[in-house]
């Protein structure tokens, strides 16, 4: 065992000693050095740690190892796949759509559909569709990818609820479709940074409408219309158009409300930051049971959890670990295996899940 000056740390060299600071521990004994962990350990301003005398031979497997869950996602080939086929439905969508209200081209729904569906065949992988997207909120086109997003939801969020085939294909175009009315309202307003005016945040809300104008006419199942018009209206009647309550609301609609919110909250927006899912998830907890159909945001909320089961994450504290158990009575503050400790962020008042990593 020798001691090394931080700054002349290498990749491939072996941490002797665990490492605490504060009491935290914040890099584990045989630990193989790489670029980022390396990094990891000038962020805490360290003189020297404790290395072993022989370096690694096997530095190339430790790189992989040293990986955080995201990372690899993104260099697997799965992820490699579903992004080309992502981009690739991304595309038809805007075509299709420019193209039945520049061209006044009837709308075919299966044409449609066919890219997204073949996007979907490419997660019959141990990877799900919220892992892929969380590793894609580099994409800042906030109508055409947000609509493909909540598509690939509901897709999944319908057969959670255990809908029939031809029930979860009428769910993927609602999702699909439900933004169509924001191709009406000028960019500068979409895209703006700052906050919206009262006028501006009354022609934002005027997309439902106007969503329901263009598909009104077209060949298409009634659902994906009324979807287009009432994805915003709540269960306690205190959204728009119509302020409906309850079974009011097409049961579609119920779905895509939830798979719009959680979506358009996760992603990142000229106007703020993307917000962790486990924020998201403690939002709908606060308030979600009086705004939406209650079996269907219990159902969505059981099975989000479980997607993020084992996932890394990094508490508002520094501390980074894995999510080991679901907290059934408060999903938003599972518990957190860190290190040797194991953390009930229920009972930890002060500590939340900052970020998935």
């Amino acid at each position: 065992m020798r001691k090394v000056y931080i700054d002349d740390l290498k990749p491939g060299m072996i941490l002797a000693k665990d490492i605490f600071v504060s009491g935290q521990l914040i890099s584990s004994k045989g630990l193989i050095m790489s670029d980022k962990s390396i990094e990891k350990l000038h962020q805490y301003k360290l003189l020297w740690i404790d290395v072993e005398d022989e370096e690694s031979q096997v530095f190339t497997k430790s790189v992989e190892m040293d990986l955080s869950y995201n990372e690899k996602v993104k260099g697997s080939p799965e992820f490699k796949e579903f992004k080309e086929k992502f981009d690739v439905a991304t595309e038809k969508l805007k075509d299709t759509i420019n193209d039945m209200v520049e061209k006044n081209i009837s709308l075919d729904v299966d044409i449609l559909l066919s890219p997204v569906m073949d996007t979907m065949d490419s997660l019959e992988t141990r990877i799900s569709v919220f892992d892929m997207m969380q590793n894609m909120r580099d994409y800042d086109d906030a109508t055409y990818v947000h609509s493909l997003n909540v598509a690939l939801i509901c897709n999944i969020f319908s057969r959670w609820l255990n809908f029939s085939n031809e029930d979860t294909r009428i769910a993927t175009a609602c999702g699909l479709l439900h933004d169509i009315g924001k191709i009406t309202i000028d960019k500068s307003i979409i895209q703006k940074p700052g906050s919206l005016t009262s006028a501006e945040y009354d022609i934002i809300k005027g997309h439902t409408t106007e969503g329901y104008k263009i598909l009104k006419n077209q060949d298409i199942n009634e659902h994906i219309k009324n979807v287009a018009l009432m994805h915003h209206e709540r269960y306690d009647g205190s959204g728009y158009p119509s302020g409906l309550k309850g079974n009011e609301t097409d049961r579609f609609a119920r779905l895509v409300a939830i798979a719009d919110v959680y979506d358009a909250m996760t992603a990142s927006r000229v106007y703020r930051n993307a917000m962790c899912p486990f924020a998201v998830i403690s939002m709908f907890e606060e308030e979600g049971y009086q705004k939406y159909d209650t079996e269907y945001l219990l159902t969505f909320l059981d099975n989000i959890e479980n997607t993020y089961l084992l996932n890394r994450v990094r508490l508002n504290n520094g501390k980074e670990g894995e999510i080991v158990f679901i907290n059934k009575n408060r999903m938003s503050k599972p518990t957190v295996k860190c290190g040797m400790d194991f953390i009930d962020l229920s009972i930890q008042k002060d500590l939340y899940i900052e970020s998935i990593i």
